[in-house]
């Protein structure tokens, strides 16, 4: 769809922008959470993302601190490098610095960033600083994963098992005014899944991270696999706190909301009741809430079978 101005929405302009560029010699290029390149041993691979947080479309000085934003920013790239069940290794890190970020400020950012990376276990090897009107962070994440191991969009096959990581739509319920400390948590301080997705490594055929919502990016997955999908919608895991606060909106928060940074999966059924077994030693929450089919029909319903039209999830250009 294109708006009024001309613009198409952010999935088409990237592949408009990318079809001016002679396809890369790589084991996975452009169209999966990270690009999949040769490693540095014969044995591995090295998974490779970037991502942007931008001042007012991310972020906002009233509801973040500095530690907030340095946390988020390398969050939301890990929560790439889990997706693809790649071992975090290095960063590079560039800052876009307007003048009201200060020494104290700056280094607000980086004790938030830097937390995250020790617990992580992944280092910063460099980057840039520059000037600007307004503060931006980009960070460039690597991680390693044995040689044809990586975790794609691609693998789904019908019957599959469609999981999902965590509890849902939270984070965008923290956006609300009034929200509760807990729902806020995650929208200012998301935890990549990094273990779950080393763990899902020996199981799954197939993953995604949610960052624009759990609807639009399970598409990803529909689309990469050539499947469709059957999704029972009230089998999505919300938590009492986002019932509660949220209402009838909660699982259209569940549903469409992004920036919960959990994982979907999908696990062929002989693998299934393993995953979950394993899942549970590891103290991680996995939920079965559907399954991919041969059609290319992506069918939302209740428990009663009724069809659900879930609402649109993130687009940056969207009208």
């Amino acid at each position: 769809m294109t708006s009024s101005r001309g613009r198409s929405g952010e999935f088409d302009r990237i592949a408009a922008f990318v079809r001016h560029f002679a396809r890369a010699q790589v084991p996975v290029g452009v169209g999966d959470d990270c690009a999949v390149l040769p490693g540095p041993s014969r044995g591995c691979e090295l998974c490779v993302t970037t991502d942007s947080v931008v001042e007012a479309l991310h972020f906002s000085r009233a509801a973040f601190s500095m530690e907030d934003i340095g946390h988020k920013a390398l969050a939301v790239n890990l929560s790439d490098l889990a997706a693809m069940g790649a071992r975090p290794s290095w960063f590079v890190c560039a800052l876009e610095v307007p003048d009201w970020v200060d020494d104290v400020k700056l280094a607000g950012l980086a004790r938030g960033m830097s937390k995250l990376a020790r617990g992580a276990d992944i280092a910063l090897v460099g980057g840039n600083m520059t000037r600007a009107e307004r503060l931006a962070i980009t960070l460039t994440v690597a991680g390693e994963v044995p040689r044809g191991k990586a975790l794609l969009r691609k693998g789904a096959r019908p019957g599959d098992r469609l999981y999902v990581s965590g509890t849902l739509g939270e984070a965008r319920a923290g956006l609300v005014a009034g929200a509760p400390a807990a729902l806020v948590v995650r929208q200012l301080r998301p935890s990549p899944r990094l273990e779950l997705g080393l763990l899902a490594r020996a199981f799954a055929s197939a993953c995604v991270d949610i960052s624009d919502g759990f609807a639009q990016d399970l598409g990803h997955i529909c689309d990469a696999s050539g499947v469709g999908v059957r999704v029972n919608v009230d089998a999505l895991p919300m938590s009492a706190t986002l019932r509660r606060f949220a209402g009838h909106r909660a699982r259209d928060f569940a549903l469409s909301g992004g920036e919960d940074y959990e994982l979907i999966l999908a696990v062929p059924p002989g693998r299934a009741h393993a995953f979950e077994r394993a899942a549970e030693r590891s103290n991680h929450r996995v939920t079965c809430v559907g399954e991919f089919a041969r059609s290319r029909q992506r069918r939302f319903v209740d428990d009663r079978g009724e069809a659900i039209q879930p609402p649109r999830g993130f687009d940056h250009f969207a009208p």
